[in-house]
């Protein structure tokens, strides 16, 4: 046997001891070259020179110090050599300073400087600012940008210091260094930093001098980019900012845009009388018109002098030409032959899951979803299978189609005679000869269904004879409830946005009369809220508050006090503070409707703006566990509108909207039931026209909820979430939703709903209220949007019962999803053009790109959510920045075309 040896084992252990050793090693400082480590000598010598008692030695040590530290160029990520030899002598200068004779002041500022400099390197409580503002308050930009920064975090955070002490405290020695930052910033690229420095410490107006035609673009586009993110009142100063340096620098569809967002009608005629060229001006039209802004052309300060501009600019604003336009797009994809509601339904994908036959339970509310299907999915193309003469037939030629309104039973009549508007959507010409056979008949149904048919048919677009009153107008009194209804919301859906005289004449007595049914008082509210909507108009206003006042506690605990609350809060809509008066006098109004009305007022009045302490204070009423029994069911009808309430302050920006959503989770989680029902709904809200694949998995997770009001919800918000988008996961879960509920009328009817509309206008429109890349939100769209979500508290009673035509109001949001390019004249301009996804380039350095992923096109093209255009071509100029909807093109001047030889 061989004695065990004691020598360590060679491998393993060998190379431990190596790596041991080695690790000893590396915890020593690196070795400096000869450079750094004369560098290094030089700045200790400076450093110790300080103590001289000659002020001319100290003098030349500092300027030593000073240049070699301004010298220096350094990566991004590392210290520059000198700040990092100097930072262990940085207590030792900060004394030396103490001890430092008052003269040579020269010297103390010098010291100073370099004390400032070297507190950049460390984590100290605003000493960057203690010694800059006894050094030199002079020429600070050639310490560099990395300093500035420093320096500015500092100034802010001082001043915030300085006013939560005392309100009134000086702060003159920071605005001297403020004014000295800013035009750095300003000639540096760096304009948001200039914006960030100026909000701390409340002096924005000293930016407007600092811009220029360089620097105009990325300053104006972080100013409108973050007022979504600021407390009002700063959120209005920042973009009237934005809109006086617009205007000084001409650029008009810009100004227009931030004075759209305003809310301001005086900024807007202003900006747009501003305007002198002619090509320029039909491009506002186009926003106006895009917008549903009512213009008047003819006087005020708008007023156009030149008849034949003037014409043309009437033609645009009041959007004569959008059908036109809707079906050349419609033909250049090849989508104009018609569809019939089986095209949506598939039931062929289907069979095998439910029985034969199963969809024919309930006959009457089958025709009637067959009805709003075929006017939804053929929405704007003037022709369909059910309803419209066949083309090319004789006068007669449509009989069997006339017969189709008939198989509809009693109200089912409504929905199916004013489907006929729906189809011919915009085409005032082509659609009343149409419809006006149907105000002869004998049949009332049928002719409120064709007073409601002139309203939608009119709905976005004034024509110059203004048909839509003259034949509305004389059915207003009529003795019939459903004819008056149809001919209230017919006026209201007919000029959505204008703020006509002549329909507040007519319908506010109706208002106001506690002796009419409440079902037409509370039509007309609707009515007027539409037409008069974001205008805050007293008399109205007064209106409804009365009518509220007068009606008895069983009236008030009906659907229709509801609507007559959401009048209330559209009138306010965007309005903010304007809205408190009227909250004030809500709340004294019976505890049947206060609630309600307070909240819906307040959600109004503050929609799209984010702001925190509203958001909190809805989101207590929801966290409520109020209980109830069937005499006090009313104490918990608020919380519903609380729900869409968060949605609507929430749905201006992602962010908001991503928050809003965590939030509507917990309530699912823990809310009452009254809540919980509203949920879907505010879910949809945040994402209508925007398929999102997460809310859909949510809504549809919600749509075989063991509540049959969360799961009828939720099927109708899955069609809002789809609407106008072909989307085909959404059609797939859908078809599946109607297998599954085909033996509940209430849930299959809204099923084929949500299918008709999924593929509304055939995937080529949509009702999203947000356009001009998001940056504006549509008043009458967002009305015609709630006023559906609003139906929906009370399904039961209103979509799902006898009033399922208040979905045509979604006829004043609809708008088709397209680019068209048009010359100077008007006509359709095909030009090459590339669509990708949109790419937010807010403060972000050089020249980004703003879209990705993209593919390129001719005109006509459709845009999806999140999607942006640009030119493929430089020979054609685009007189609006964005392009989205109508573009006018012009000429380039500078194009020179390429040689086809070369």
């Amino acid at each position: 046997m061989v004695a065990p040896s004691d020598e360590k084992p060679k491998g393993k252990g060998a190379k431990e001891d190596k790596k041991g050793a080695k690790g000893k090693d590396e915890d020593k400082e690196p070795e400096l070259s000869e450079e750094d480590l004369a560098l290094k000598n030089n700045l200790d010598l400076t450093v110790e020179r300080l103590g001289d008692a000659d002020p001319g030695v100290v003098k030349l040590a500092l300027t030593t110090m000073i240049s070699e530290i301004r010298s220096a160029t350094a990566s991004m990520t590392s210290v520059p050599k000198p700040l990092k030899f100097l930072r262990p002598h940085y207590d030792a200068l900060k004394s030396r300073f103490e001890s430092m004779p008052a003269e040579p002041a020269e010297n103390r500022a010098m010291l100073a400087d370099v004390i400032s400099i070297l507190a950049t390197t460390k984590e100290l409580a605003r000493e960057v600012l203690k010694y800059r503002l006894v050094g030199s308050t002079t020429d600070l930009g050639i310490w560099g940008h990395e300093y500035i920064r420093h320096l500015s975090g500092e100034i802010a955070e001082e001043f915030r210091v300085r006013r939560e002490a005392d309100s009134a405290a000086v702060v003159d020695d920071l605005m001297a260094l403020v004014k000295q930052i800013v035009p750095y910033h300003m000639t540096h690229n760096a304009e948001p930093e200039a914006v960030d420095l100026l909000l701390e410490v409340e002096s924005l107006d000293l930016l407007e001098s600092h811009v220029d035609e360089k620097n105009f673009g990325r300053t104006c586009l972080y100013l409108t980019s973050c007022c979504a993110y600021l407390p009002e009142p700063d959120d209005a100063a920042v973009l009237r900012l934005a809109l006086r340096i617009y205007t000084t620098q001409a650029r008009w569809h810009d100004a227009l845009r931030v004075a759209l967002r305003l809310n301001s009608r005086p900024d807007v005629e202003a900006v747009f009388a501003a305007c002198s060229e002619p090509p320029a001006k039909k491009q506002l039209g186009y926003l106006l018109a895009r917008h549903g802004f009512a213009m008047n052309l003819e006087e005020g300060p708008a007023a156009v002098e030149d008849d034949a501009l003037r014409e043309s600019l009437l033609e645009i604003i009041s959007n004569s030409k959008l059908s036109e336009h809707f079906l050349a797009l419609a033909r250049d994809l090849d989508v104009m032959e018609a569809k019939t509601p089986e095209d949506v339904y598939k039931t062929h994908l289907t069979e095998g899951r439910a029985p034969a036959g199963a969809a024919a339970v309930d006959s009457a509310r089958a025709n009637l979803a067959a009805t709003l299907v075929n006017a939804l999915v053929n929405a704007g193309f003037g022709q369909d299978k059910l309803v419209t003469p066949a083309s090319g037939a004789e006068a007669g030629g449509g009989s069997e189609n006339v017969h189709w309104i008939f198989k509809n039973k009693d109200h089912g009549k409504i929905s199916a005679t004013a489907s006929l508007g729906l189809v011919t959507l915009w085409d005032v010409e082509g659609g009343l000869p149409q419809i006006d056979k149907y105000l002869y008949s004998t049949d009332n149904y049928v002719v409120a269904g064709a007073l409601l048919a002139i309203g939608v048919v009119n709905s976005c677009v004034q024509n110059e004879n203004d048909p839509a009153f003259a034949l509305i107008a004389d059915y207003v009194s009529n003795t019939d409830v459903n004819v008056r209804t149809g001919a209230i919301l017919g006026l209201g859906l007919a000029y959505a946005g204008t703020g006509r005289e002549e329909v507040s004449e007519l319908l506010s007595p109706l208002v106001v009369d506690s002796e009419a049914p409440v079902e037409v008082s509370a039509f007309a509210a609707l009515a007027l809220g539409l037409v008069f909507n974001s205008s805050a108009r007293e008399d109205v206003v007064m209106s409804v508050l009365q009518a509220l006042m007068s009606r008895s506690d069983v009236e008030l605990s009906t659907p229709y006090a509801k609507l007559m609350c959401l009048s209330l809060g559209l009138l306010f809509l965007g309005k903010q503070e304007l809205a408190e008066a009227t909250v004030e006098v809500a709340k004294t109004l019976s505890d049947r409707i206060s609630q309600f009305a307070v909240v819906t007022l307040d959600s109004c009045a503050y929609a799209g703006t984010g702001n925190v302490l509203k958001v909190q204070g809805l989101l207590a009423l929801c966290g409520e566990h109020i209980t109830t029994d069937e005499s006090t069911a009313h104490k918990t009808s608020h919380q519903g509108a609380a729900v869409l309430g968060l949605a609507l302050l929430a749905m201006a920006e992602p962010l908001g909207s991503q928050m809003a959503g965590r939030v509507l989770e917990h309530l699912l989680q823990y809310g009452d039931a009254p809540a919980r029902r509203a949920v879907p709904l505010a879910i949809a809200l945040l994402h209508v026209s925007n398929p999102d694949v997460l809310v859909m998995d949510t809504l549809s997770r919600l749509s075989h909820d063991q509540d049959s009001e969360v799961a009828n919800n939720a099927i109708v918000g899955l069609g809002l979430l789809g609407a106008g988008t072909n989307n085909a996961r959404l059609a797939g879960l859908l078809r599946g939703l109607a297998s599954y509920y085909y033996k509940e009328p209430t849930a299959l009817f809204l099923v084929r709903l949500a299918q008709g509309l999924v593929h509304m206008g055939k995937g080529l429109l949509t009702i999203n209220p947000y356009h001009t890349d998001r940056q504006l939100c549509s008043g009458v769209a967002l009305a015609g949007v709630l006023s559906v979500l609003f139906s929906c508290l009370d399904l039961k009673a209103t979509i799902g019962g006898k009033h399922h035509y208040l979905l045509y109001c979604l006829a004043a949001a609809m708008k088709p999803r397209m680019l068209l390019t048009l010359d100077e004249e008007g006509r359709p301009l095909p030009v090459p053009c590339r669509v990708g996804t949109a790419v937010d380039v807010v403060a972000q350095a050089g020249r980004p790109k703003t879209i990705t992923g993209f593919q390129t096109h001719a005109t006509p093209v459709l845009l999806g959510v999140g999607e942006r255009a640009e030119l493929a071509t430089e020979e054609w100029l685009p007189l609006s920045p964005i392009l989205e909807g109508q573009v006018i093109l012009t000429k380039n001047p500078e194009y020179v075309a390429m040689d086809e030889g070369k």
